[in-house]
């Protein structure tokens, strides 16, 4: 059913039908101008339900020409509105031209075809063709494209588009003419232009099966260098998804274009990958390790993408993460493989527990697959994509690897040039292993966050260990009912012998009791290994058991979050009144200074189980986030852990190897231990200022620059002040590393933290129309400083609120994603909720508000 609000229509997924019209070839012209592109479409299209009317989708074009066959239409042959052209009498096939003007240099919204600097770029998706020319904007209608491109040559001298390259030429007028053909049939959100004169990388890799396939990257003039790491990048995740899935590239070129005005990270157009330039630039001085992690990971999700997601692509929107759900899956795979699989693993798991957790308990709660929606961009979520990656690893570890691999091949198999749902998606996967699944599927329609509570009871005279399992997973607000999902809990049990035994338990009732036989004694039980299924475990597991796990587990995971669990426990206790140096025994002390004396094979591992748990992590323990109390007991235990381990910390950080900068796991987890090690000797302050200055002027890498920089923020203001503006004056024309200044400064937990934005505000690189540079300031702001963020005053609140109402004219996508940290007002205390809730009303009431921000905004007022 539809419902209309204030004019402002919901979608359904139970509304799908199938398109009244298919097209079958498109041909595009595109004939380039800042403020007057002219964009000359040519249709094939076939009627598919009888006496349908052919309405299509079109938004900010002036329509220049329609003709059917070749014959022009006059304004009595079709209606236009702001949203569509409407053509009441066509033939069952026919051919439909379209002539269309706009202005990409006024489209600030960064959709469809705009300026990304002085260069021409596309973004498709979810809804952006609408904005290039009246069209089937859907992902269920395919077509093949032949795209011509026209643009002044000394000004543009690479015209890009989908497929490979049919012709060039320098036409009379002194224009460029480029055109390429995509013999794979597409949706619009595939296609892509870029226009642009940029320095190219090129390369060049050989598939299994003998393709030659030219790889080319396009980066900024003057970028070239900071390219290469990309490049091997791209071709480290062919050769990955050849050797793990038997999946070749098809074309005969493989672009990547880099630009620094783009909404997401980014776009995985078929042949022509549109980069965010923060996930393809990287060098030692400019990029952390991070960086790096993220630009391999980045570049091998939009490559995997080509078989995930373009050969086989989305039925519809609802059904967004059937590509995007499997496709993190596999990022995270290829990232496994090519670094610290331990760590890589921890990290998805930190962005589970905090963002997923608190996206499931807040008003935006919805399915992996939603049932209804108002803006579609509203739901490129971490439900979709990082929930739906943890149900594609759940089939994973239920049906093996193989058997997970041979239903991934069934189902490209099956679907290769179809438009399906995540319902042909399990099918394939139930079909290829033989394995009953109609319980797992449950998880694409339910939301919320399940609760599994787990007990044990062992018995010395029968030598039985019984395990007790039950699920429940709370009502949310887009669903009251909830039924018992698949859960695959891995266990270990660890004996006091030192011996071991693993075991793959399956809930998938309410309830239910594993019973394990001819156990000499009680083991210590491991719950959820790896992080099995995406729950909240609710265990009465004592402070020895955890450190014990944290010590001798034979999964990295289960050890850190070991020690996760162990100080989210201390955390309460003294949220209830207890103070911090009472509740530590010394057996933590004396693990933690042998972690630091002798670190473990994986450094990073050692480093992440010698951390405490983030502020988004713990609140995530509560109903009601008792911000300030939170707050104040990580400050304490941090100091009192910095005093205990002074010694054990100073010694570790001097041990450590320093050398010349390289991006490997063994360098990367040194300076990540390294780091660590500085972040809690920078709360002595005997040294500490000395030790964070030579820290920061004896870096030859931005890694350890950035380690100096945010130790002494969270310790050392006069060190950070000094630090920070020599930071902003050595990088003040580098955009990318003054994005990394701008967050700094956004997430200095003091009250100057105001002027420091504002002062940000005024640096010749902010722009109001570039997403980096917003995201770079507020994003820090919102999510990384709970100090100002959530002030008593609702100053925090109030900016975040000014930022929202400036961004909603500008580009509703980014403002839509800024409002997100004031939608979960009810989790606060009164005074906090009655400023946020008053910041969202003033919200509500905006005139001309974006469906976008309208929509969250009013389901959390609900």
């Amino acid at each position: 059913m539809t419902e209309n609000t204030n004019t402002r229509t919901v979608k359904s997924r139970h509304e799908y039908r199938p398109p009244a019209f298919s097209i079958s070839t498109v041909k595009l012209c595109f004939e380039l101008d800042n403020t007057a592109t002219k964009v000359t479409s040519v249709m094939q299209l076939q009627r598919q339900q009888k006496d349908a009317t052919l309405v299509l989708d079109g938004r900010h074009l002036q329509l220049l020409s329609v003709a059917v066959n070749g014959k022009a239409l006059s304004d009595n042959d079709y209606q236009l509105d702001d949203n569509s052209l409407t053509l009441p009498s066509v033939p069952d096939q026919f051919e439909l031209t379209i002539v269309t003007q706009l202005s990409p240099q006024t489209n600030t919204a960064l959709e469809g075809l705009y300026l990304a600097g002085e260069t021409f770029c596309t973004q498709c998706e979810a809804e952006g063709f609408r904005r290039i020319s009246y069209f089937l904007d859907r992902p269920d209608v395919l077509a093949e494209y032949f795209v011509t491109i026209i643009a002044p040559a000394e000004r543009y001298p690479f015209l890009l588009s989908n497929g490979n390259k049919l012709a060039e030429y320098i036409d009379s007028a002194g224009n460029r003419v480029v055109q390429w053909h995509d013999p794979f049939a597409k949706p619009c959100y595939l296609f892509a232009l870029v226009a642009g004169d940029f320095d190219r990388l090129t390369d060049s890799f050989v598939t299994q099966g003998g393709r030659d396939v030219s790889l080319e990257l396009y980066v900024d003039k003057g970028a070239a260098s900071k390219g290469d790491f990309a490049l091997q990048a791209l071709k480290r995740a062919m050769r990955w998804d050849e050797q793990r899935f038997n999946l070749q590239y098809d074309l005969d070129i493989y672009m990547v274009v880099a630009v620094d005005f783009f909404n997401m990270g980014a776009m995985e157009n078929k042949g022509l990958n549109i980069f965010n330039s923060k996930y393809v630039l990287a060098d030692a001085a400019t990029a952390t390790d991070k960086d790096y992690f993220n630009i391999e990971s980045i570049i091998g999700h939009e490559y995997f993408h080509n078989w995930t997601g373009n050969r086989v692509t989305c039925r519809d929107w609802f059904q967004l993460s059937l590509k995007e759900g499997l496709t993190v899956f596999r990022d995270q795979e290829f990232s496994a493989d090519m670094g610290s699989p331990t760590l890589c693993r921890i990290d998805a798991v930190k962005l589970i527990r905090t963002a997923q957790f608190a996206e499931d308990a807040g008003p935006m709660a919805h399915p992996i697959r939603p049932e209804q929606v108002l803006e579609m961009n509203n739901f490129y979520t971490v439900t979709v994509y990082d929930k739906g990656a943890e149900v594609i690893r759940m089939l994973q570890t239920l049906l093996g690897r193989n058997g997970f691999a041979k239903g991934l091949a069934l189902y490209l198999q099956r679907h290769d040039g179809q438009a399906v749902t995540c319902d042909d998606f399990v099918q394939s996967m139930q079909d290829a292993s033989g394995t009953d699944l109609s319980r797992f599927a449950q998880w694409y329609s339910q939301s919320g966050t399940p609760e599994l509570s787990v007990s044990q009871h062992y018995s010395a005279a029968s030598a039985e260990l019984t395990l007790s399992l039950s699920q429940q997973t709370p009502a949310t607000a887009d669903q009251a009912q909830k039924q018992p999902l698949m859960l695959p809990v891995q266990v270990e049990l660890l004996f006091k012998d030192g011996s071991k035994q693993r075991q793959l338990l399956v809930l998938n009732d309410a309830a239910q009791q594993f019973v394990f036989k001819s156990l000499p004694s009680e083991p210590v039980v491991v719950w959820l290994e790896h992080f099995s299924a995406p729950v909240k475990l609710i265990a009465d597991i004592d402070d020895s058991s955890l450190l014990f796990i944290a010590g001798n587990a034979s999964d990295g995971v289960a050890r850190w979050d070991a020690m996760q669990q162990f100080w989210g426990r201390k955390i309460a206790q003294v949220i209830a009144g207890k103070s911090p140096d009472q509740l530590l025994p010394d057996a933590l002390f004396d693990m933690m200074i042998s972690w630091l004396q002798q670190p473990q094979a994986d450094l990073a591992l050692t480093a992440e189980l010698l951390s405490l748990p983030d502020f988004d992590t713990l609140a995530e323990q509560y109903t009601q986030i008792p911000v300030d109390t939170i707050l104040t007991a990580l400050a304490g235990f941090k100091q009192l852990l910095a005093e205990r381990l002074h010694a054990a910390l100073l010694q570790c950080y001097r041990c450590l190897p320093v050398s010349a900068y390289s991006y490997d796991e063994a360098a990367a987890a040194q300076r990540r231990l390294r780091g660590l090690c500085l972040q809690y000797l920078a709360l002595s302050a005997t040294e500490a200022a000395d030790l964070l200055q030579q820290h920061y002027h004896d870096a030859d890498n931005m890694t350890d620059t950035m380690a100096a920089l945010a130790a002494s923020q969270q310790a050392q203001p006069a060190v950070f002040s000094a630090l920070i503006d020599d930071f902003a004056r050595r990088w003040q024309h580098d955009a990318l590393v003054m994005d990394k200044c701008f967050s700094l400064v956004a997430s200095d937990p003091a009250e100057q933290v105001f002027d420091g934005i504002e002062a940000m505000l005024r640096h010749p690189l902010f722009s109001w129309q570039n997403p980096n540079r917003v995201r770079a300031l507020y994003l820090a702001f919102s999510m990384r400083n709970p100090q100002q963020f959530h002030r008593l005053d609702g100053r925090g609140y109030s900016l975040l609120e000014q930022v929202v109402t400036r961004m909603d004219s500008v580009n509703a996508q980014v403002a839509a994603r800024l409002v997100t940290p004031l939608l979960s007002w009810r989790r606060f205390d009164p005074v906090r909720q009655d400023l946020i809730r008053a910041a969202l009303k003033r919200l509500a009431a905006l005139p001309g508000l974006s469906n976008d921000v309208y929509e969250k905004v009013n389901r959390s007022l609900k």
